[in-house]
């Protein structure tokens, strides 16, 4: 599946791959988090809302199934929702979508953060991306486009309904028949290694063996000999014939990570073996046949370093018989809650298959507005750095901390670099940073705010509470809020500060990220 210039716009091969069609997307509903974790993932289509007209979204309404061809569609039903539905309704501009509470007394937020008061205009563009909303802190849902008809695809043991994942599955499906080099591109942590295998069990050789190696950790001395093999005496310690990758691979698939890393000399060999099909190991007169499929990956951007002269174009064009892109866990957003669930039961069977305790029927865990903070996050180490974070949420659950703890341990989590994201040290829970919320005073909060430019994550750190409470606390407080802001007085502020926003924010006193959205909703930015 590819899209169109038309963001709304789907296109979708069939299963038999003999013909394409063009069907509008229509704006959608994805269930993030449920008090009954097994209806995470559900989705609901909404195609009336998609043709001009009103929707209702309560206990009772509308319709969610997960996929799959037995799918069986059923409401929220939360009792702790209203019967009375919120609404939902075609915007001023195309693709834009009104929220309207109607008078219902429940608390909906967007990201877990802002409040919803009377009615929230989300624009095309807030759509596109995904509005993240939490319903009374107990359900999360994700509104953005999706495909009225699900489109079928094989799973090959990933977790994902995104149309990015579902474009995965299918270009796995396209590659895997075929026996030519697959090149996998993606970031760091975005599973790279496991479309790999998938290939692998998808394709011809399945019943061959299936080698992989992680080219970054061979040493460079040493990594033709480890690719190639070596004779008898090629080398100092070498008193055996050793037998290399390749030929440990022979009859299967031989997968290459990180292959931007591979020295230039053993670059060269790689390109040779590639055209001749055949290899030649470390001090040997001989050749050696080989029947191998080559899978690569790599993070780096391969086509730098061929104009930096640090990678051989025709190696690369050897390589990407078949080009993958793996897509970032920022563009699969409806994706986090399936997998912060699944991790969940994994971790918990990997931890001692201890039941995960989810809570009570009214107060679950975890609160949706924790799983929309995971949604919100841009996971710079992605899918790998979220199955951390999954880990230590499941320790610090089974530890009995608090939600105030909890909520800290978030932000610590989120903040941590995410380059080597296994290794993240354990925060300092003995020696806890946190308060409790009726310690800080509002006189403390507006000083917090003015000296952090009421940058409320910065802010809230500085006072040693969490994002989430210091949003309470705001809520709670006669501090004035950008949704307070009327068209006038932003107005004035944005002129005096040549347009500037975070500018006018400061002068205002209020949240950056919410006066932009404050000036959007008003239209203030046409």
């Amino acid at each position: 599946m590819e899209e169109t210039a038309d963001p709304q716009i789907t296109r979708t091969t069939d299963p038999r791959g003999t013909a394409e069609s063009l069907r509008p997307r229509v704006p959608g509903l994805v269930i993030l988090s449920h008090p009954d974790p097994r209806r995470v993932g559900e989705k609901a289509a909404l195609v009336k809302l998609g043709s001009g007209q009103t929707v209702g979204l309560s206990r009772r309404e509308p319709d969610f199934a997960a996929p799959g061809p037995e799918a069986v569609f059923r409401p929220l039903d939360d009792a702790f929702l209203s019967r009375s539905p919120f609404l939902l309704s075609p915007g001023s501009e195309p693709g834009s979508v009104v929220f309207a509470r109607s008078g219902i007394p429940t608390r909906v937020t967007v990201g877990g953060g802002e409040e919803i008061g009377t009615s929230r205009a989300f624009t095309a563009a807030e759509i596109e991306r995904g509005v993240v909303l939490v319903l009374g802190r107990r359900i999360a849902l994700l509104l953005h486009p999706v495909d009225p008809v699900p489109v079928a695809a094989p799973g090959f043991g990933l977790v994902g309904e995104s149309a990015a994942s579902l474009r995965l599955r299918q270009e796995i499906r396209s590659a895997a028949g075929l026996d030519v080099p697959v090149l996998l591109r993606g970031e760091t942590g975005t599973g790279k290694e496991l479309v790999a295998r998938a290939l692998h069990d998808a394709g011809r050789r399945r019943q061959g063996p299936y080698v992989a190696v992680n080219m970054a950790a061979l040493p460079p001395s040493l990594a033709a000999a480890e690719l190639f093999g070596a004779a008898r005496g090629a080398y100092t310690g070498a008193d055996r014939k050793k037998i290399g990758f390749f030929e440990s691979a022979q009859g299967g698939t031989l997968f290459l990570d990180e292959i931007g890393d591979m020295p230039s000399e053993v670059q060269a060999l790689l390109l040779r073996a590639l055209e001749s099909r055949e290899i030649q190991p470390v001090g040997s007169v001989e050749t050696v046949p080989i029947d191998v499929r080559i899978l690569a990956a790599t993070d780096a951007a391969l086509e730098a370093a061929i104009a930096e002269g640090r990678f051989r174009a025709p190696l690369l064009h050897r390589l990407a018989g078949f080009e993958i892109r793996l897509p970032a866990l920022r563009e699969r957003r409806d994706d986090v809650g399936r997998l912060f669930f699944h991790f969940l039961r994994e971790e918990s069977a990997a931890l001692g298959g201890a039941e995960i305790d989810f809570g009570t029927a009214d107060r679950p865990w975890p609160p949706a507005d924790l799983v929309a903070r995971l949604v919100e996050n841009d996971w710079p180490g992605n899918v790998r750095q979220l199955r951390n974070v999954t880990r230590r949420l499941l320790i610090a659950r089974r530890d009995g901390l608090g939600e105030t703890e909890t909520n800290l341990l978030v932000d610590q989590l989120l903040a941590e670099p995410a380059r080597h994201p296994s290794v993240l040290p354990l925060p300092l829970l003995s020696q806890p940073r946190y308060r409790k919320p009726s310690e800080v005073s509002e006189a403390e909060m507006l000083e917090a705010l003015e000296a952090h430019r009421w940058q409320l994550k910065t802010a809230a750190g500085a006072l040693g509470i969490s994002r989430g409470t210091l949003y309470r606390l705001l809520e709670s407080s006669k501090v004035r809020k950008a949704a307070d802001l009327e068209p006038p007085e932003i107005e004035t502020a944005l002129a005096r500060h040549g347009g500037d926003a975070d500018a006018a924010a400061r002068d205002l006193k209020v949240s950056p990220q919410g006066l932009k959205r404050r000036i959007t909703a008003l239209r203030l930015d046409h």
